[in-house]
């Protein structure tokens, strides 16, 4: 699963990245984690418009928020027919930009947080859902709307496997318009694991573990000790 990642770069990088203005005002991120606000890409009146949602998908049927917790992540093999994933595969597609995630690994009497994305820091996308659920008449803030999304996951490639098992569905810049706006058929076709030649991974602090930690030490590569 995918349970933290960062997004740091510049608003040019980013424009360039999703073809879209990046007129969020959007601070450096180094640790997201789930509940947290992040932005998304969707489709948007034959364009593309980037938006705040919330990472954690609530289902449009749910009752209350307690699923936004479990469903940060959604498994690409059964997507397209798991209730809680299966309307917002076929009508609700985004991408959501990144410049790295995280994964641990179990390394003696803990687990070894890495950090896991392409060489040279560059950018990329993976591939998301989103849902819009109106919170019940009755509960607190009803009739408010909130705006969640998910990670689509699927096996790793080799050289990601070694730290986990699964990995997110990385979206290539060919295939943004597929995964948002094509029929659902097409969209299969982009749920794959990306080719591990461009991708890199290095240790990390443990302090990544906190989610109070949201500074640049996240992303530093962990020093040897002798």
């Amino acid at each position: 699963m995918c349970g933290r990642y960062s997004l740091s770069v510049t608003p040019e990088m980013l424009r360039t990245l999703v073809n879209v203005d990046a007129y969020l005002n959007l601070e450096p991120r180094f640790n997201i984690a789930p509940t947290q606000m992040a932005p998304v890409v969707r489709s948007f009146n034959g364009g593309r418009r980037m938006d705040m949602l919330r990472w954690g998908l609530i289902p449009s049927w749910s009752r209350d928020k307690t699923a936004a917790s479990k469903l940060i992540n959604a498994r690409g093999e059964t997507v397209a027919q798991k209730p809680s994933f299966c309307d917002a595969y076929k009508h609700r597609r985004c991408l959501v930009p990144v410049d790295g995630f995280y994964e641990w690994r179990k390394e003696g009497e803990g687990k070894q947080p890495f950090r896991i994305g392409f060489k040279e820091g560059k950018p990329f996308v993976f591939a998301g859902l989103w849902e819009s659920w109106t919170i019940p008449a009755g509960q607190e803030d009803d009739g408010e709307v909130i705006e969640t999304y998910t990670i689509v996951t699927t096996d790793a490639n080799e050289r990601i496997a070694p730290i986990h098992h699964r990995m997110p569905v990385i979206v290539d810049p060919a295939d943004y318009e597929i995964w948002l706006t094509g029929d659902p058929s097409e969209a299969a076709n982009v749920i794959r694991a990306f080719p591990p030649c461009d991708m890199a991974f290095y240790r990390v602090s443990t302090r990544v573990n906190n989610v109070r930690n949201d500074d640049e030490s996240c992303v530093e590569p962990l020093k040897k000790t002798s």
